[in-house]
């Protein structure tokens, strides 16, 4: 069964897309930690980011970097912290954090933003096309 993500993919779920190359796609999270709070993923599924083939690892963080890049730029923040948890979702997938100090990234488990951004408008901000 494809994971939640292989249907963004596919179009078959909707998402808020901030950037995509041939390999890889970024989305802001639907359930943000931080507002900019973005995913990016292989468009191939894999299950487990170390069992990855050397060049794909190296190809999704080369594509994170540039995101990375767009969401400091755009958002205006300090630095853009990163994470991977690997359980959430049976896809690999990097979370980008934009924070501006230590206090603003929020441990997982918690409820996250106590008020959502408007999705669509964020990520019509930070749409690189």
């Amino acid at each position: 069964m494809p994971s939640i993500f292989s249907r963004i993919v596919k179009g078959e779920i909707p998402c808020h897309k901030v950037w995509e190359d041939e390999r890889h796609l970024a989305f802001l999270d639907i359930n943000p930690w931080v507002v900019g709070h973005t995913l990016v993923i292989p468009k191939a599924e894999s299950d487990y980011l170390f069992e990855m083939p050397e060049a794909d690892y190296q190809a999704l963080h080369g594509a994170a970097r540039k995101v990375a890049e767009l969401l400091k730029r755009r958002i205006g923040c300090a630095r853009v912290c990163t994470m991977v948890i690997g359980y959430e979702v049976p896809h690999v997938h990097i979370h980008l954090l934009p924070t501006n100090t230590m206090s603003d990234l929020i441990p997982p488990g918690t409820l996250g933003l106590k008020v959502k951004p408007d999705l669509a408008a964020l990520a019509a901000r930070l749409n690189s096309y």
